[in-house]
């Protein structure tokens, strides 16, 4: 049962306030990027949607090559030390494209390789960031541990995106682009201060091959149907995802909802609805935790669907609270479940393919966004992006083990 109290302790453990800051920072300078970045490349001379989709996709693609490797390394060495290099490699890739867009030396393929490192560094961070949660938060309170760090990210995420719109309208991308790489700079140095026992880590760090490594991880995930069911439902789903908030969302606001401004409220609705998700998953003890977040999928659709049939910006930005609202809800139960269903040595191995599996089709979307904005229309295509939720959240359902898995609390009772 929720205990308000008890549960909010946590903050006033060094460990995990260290930990709480590095993220909640972390997210912040995220915030600022996808708006500075996209509405930066998209007024470059001569740039269009087949540009950005160009860029986005060289952060994508290496992102997704990488991850592998990035569980391997997560498992193997001392996970706090993997995420400093994540944070510091995400630092110097922002700081370089602030450079060059406050420069005008934007080629693409500068911008591309930036970009490419920005991946890399993601690759590197999410597999650790999963693993060394329970690392500091007790077994009993891990679900109260990732909401709490969820509210600290989502809060950054509401305030980056409304002061990243801004910022891009007063004084332009490239500033936007260097506060990002500050706060990822100031990540790394709160990672580095944290104190944990990393004796075992560095222990079994050369004990196997790297494909031996991958081959139990990939066993560990094997096993399980409600986790390769979903990470496949989220295959198809990222992919929709990617096109909509990476190309098509800035284009239709560019066409019909007069710009940078009116995409930033919508990103805004949609980080403010993972804060209420947050007190929500605080409080929420479900008895079968994946079914209730696969059927919380469904309502990622709405800001699509209504961005397609040009309903009003209320509406559109009340959609994105749906789905900001269900996502978090959904993050948290899942992030919960797999640190307590997998065993904690091959945790990150087991979260990296989650991820590879959860994103390799992104930067397919990313690529066909734009020639299918050509194609049938940006407005249509945000539709098709809608109803590919839809199915691939519909046909997650018809799995056993999606229905069935139960948690801990209900097997006791």
């Amino acid at each position: 049962m929720f205990d308000k109290t008890r549960d909010l302790e946590l903050m006033r453990d060094r460990r995990f306030a260290l930990l709480f800051s590095a993220r909640t920072i972390s997210v912040l300078g995220g915030a600022f990027a996808p708006v500075a970045l996209a509405f930066g490349v998209l007024e470059l001379p001569g740039a269009d949607a087949t540009t950005l989709s160009v860029v986005l996709t060289a952060e994508s693609l290496p992102m997704v090559l990488f991850m592998l490797l990035g569980g391997v390394i997560a498992d193997r060495f001392p996970r706090q030390r993997v995420m400093m290099i994540g944070e510091t490699m995400n630092a110097l890739a922002f700081s370089c494209l602030a450079a060059m867009m406050l420069t005008g030396w934007t080629t693409l393929p500068a911008m591309a390789a930036a970009a490419a490192v920005s991946g890399i560094a993601m690759a590197v961070l999410f597999p650790a960031l999963t693993g060394i949660i329970p690392e500091v938060v007790p077994a009993d309170r891990l679900q109260t541990g990732n909401a709490l760090l969820g509210l600290g990210a989502n809060s950054s995420r509401v305030a980056g995106a409304v002061l990243g719109g801004f910022t891009v309208k007063a004084v332009g991308g490239g500033w936007a682009l260097a506060v990002s790489g500050l706060m990822f700079a100031v990540a790394a140095v709160l990672i580095a201060l944290l104190k944990l026992d990393n004796s075992k880590a560095e222990a079994g760090a050369g004990r196997h091959s790297v494909l031996r490594d991958l081959k139990d991880g990939w066993q560990e995930f094997r096993s399980r149907q409600w986790l390769w069911v979903v990470v496949a439902q989220f295959s198809i789903l990222v992919m929709a995802l990617q096109a909509a908030h990476g190309v098509l969302g800035p284009l239709v606001s560019l066409e019909s909802l007069g710009g940078s401004t009116a995409w930033s409220f919508v990103l805004a609705g949609e980080a403010v609805g993972t804060i209420a998700g947050v007190l929500v998953a605080l409080r929420l003890r479900p008895k079968r935790p994946i079914l209730l977040g696969t059927l919380l999928c469904f309502p990622a659709a709405l800001p699509y669907i209504l961005m397609g049939v040009s309903a009003p910006l209320w509406l559109i930005v009340a959609g994105a609270f749906c789905l900001g609202l269900s996502f978090d809800v959904f993050g948290v139960l899942w992030q919960t479940t797999m640190q307590r269903e997998i065993p904690a040595e091959s945790l990150s191995r087991v979260s990296s393919y989650d991820a590879l599996g959860s994103l390799m089709f992104g930067p397919l979307g990313l690529m066909l966004a734009g020639p299918l904005a050509a194609a049938v229309g940006s407005h249509q295509a945000m539709i098709i992006c809608g109803l590919v939720v839809v199915a691939s959240t519909a046909a997650a359902l018809l799995s056993p083990g999606v229905r069935n898995l139960r948690a801990p609390h209900a097997e006791a009772k």
